[in-house]
Order: structure tokens, then sequence, then C-alpha cells
């Protein structure tokens, strides 16, 4: 008896099928790693934008209860000098007029050595009893900042008439690591102006 022969695959035709397999499977993982990148700069950009709409609103909520603002300009009748620009501000939160008072600064710090960014904002808070200062207690409240800058403009006294906060953030930067993708985490720029209350 003659049995047919069967005809099985030639070694040309597996490579052809191995090679169009590892393309298709190739594509699959890169639109598959680029979507998982994409969503993770959607995600810190959100997280960025409502963690620094936070600290701003407190930094407004600290200077419009704070009192004895600086840095002071050098003569408040100098437009020159007035508004100051700095990247720190200081002002008094407590006083019970006993020499019991706390003073509060926020400011811009470079954790790096290039002195470009980014930046940090720090919190420092100095506490004094009977007049004499305690140590003083540090934290950061924002990472990545582009730039921050305070204008601040005085009345004679000096007197705090208007404090301008105009903060720039960036979230973490996944350019780096894109695949085949332009991904690009975004830019926050908050600009808020507050009056201090007037106490007298």
């Amino acid at each position: 008896m003659n049995t047919p022969r069967t005809r099985g695959f030639s070694i040309a035709e597996m490579l052809i099928a191995l090679t169009i397999t590892a393309t298709l499977l190739t594509a699959t993982l890169t639109a598959l790693d680029t979507s998982y990148r994409s969503y993770k700069v959607t995600t810190e950009g959100a997280s960025t934008n409502v963690v620094s709409r936070l600290v701003m609103q407190r930094m407004m909520t600290m200077i419009r209860t704070g009192t004895d603002f600086g840095p002071y300009p050098d003569d408040v009748y100098d437009t020159a000098t007035n508004p100051v620009t700095s990247t720190s501000i200081e002002f008094l939160t407590r006083d019970d007029g006993a020499g019991n008072r706390q003073v509060v600064q926020i400011e811009r710090r470079d954790p790096s050595s290039t002195e470009r960014g980014p930046y940090e904002l720090w919190y420092i808070q100095t506490d004094f009893v009977n007049g004499v200062a305690q140590t003083p207690i540090e934290r950061p409240m924002l990472t990545g900042i582009a730039d921050l800058r305070f204008t601040l403009e005085y009345d004679v006294g000096p007197r705090l008439r208007r404090a301008t906060v105009d903060m720039t953030v960036r979230a973490n930067d996944y350019q780096d690591a894109a695949f085949h993708a332009d991904l690009e985490a975004p830019t926050i720029r908050l600009v808020s102006t507050v009056n201090p209350r007037r106490l007298d």
C-alpha cells in the first residue's frame, strides 16, 4: 500500500511565521508600554495640580493671618525697592506680648548643586520662649518647584499691603522613559494675591 506523503512546513516558512509573530508582539507591547506611561504622566499631573493648589491655599491663609512681614524694603517710598521680590517670606504668626512668639519663614531651597532647580518649598517655624529662640522646626512643603517668587508691596510702617505668590511646579518627568512617544509631564503655574488682615 502506498501511503500519501504529508508535507510539513519548511524552515523558511517557519522563520517567516516567527518573524511576523515577533513583530506583532513587539508592536503590542510598545502600545501597552506607551499607554501605561501616558497614564502615569496624566495621574502625576493631576496629583501635582491638587497638591500644589492645597499648598498655595495654605500659604495664602498663613500670610492673610500673619503680621510683621519680611524681607523689608530699604526705602518704602522708593519704587526700585518697593515692592520687594524675594524667594522667601517671613512673618509673625503668634505673639502674646510677654516674649513668647512664633515666627514662620517659607522659602525656596535648591537641593541640587546646580542652583537652577528643581527647587523645594520649605516651611521653617521658630518659637521664642521668654525671648529665647528654640530649635527651628523645618519641613518640606512641596518638591519639583520650577520657580517661586514672593512679591511684597509695603505701606509706610513698613506694613505689608499686598503679597503675591507666583509658583511654577513641575510634575515628575517621564520623558526619559518614553518609548516611541513624546510624553511630557505638565507644568502648573499658580499665581495668587492676598491682603493681610488689619489688626488696627
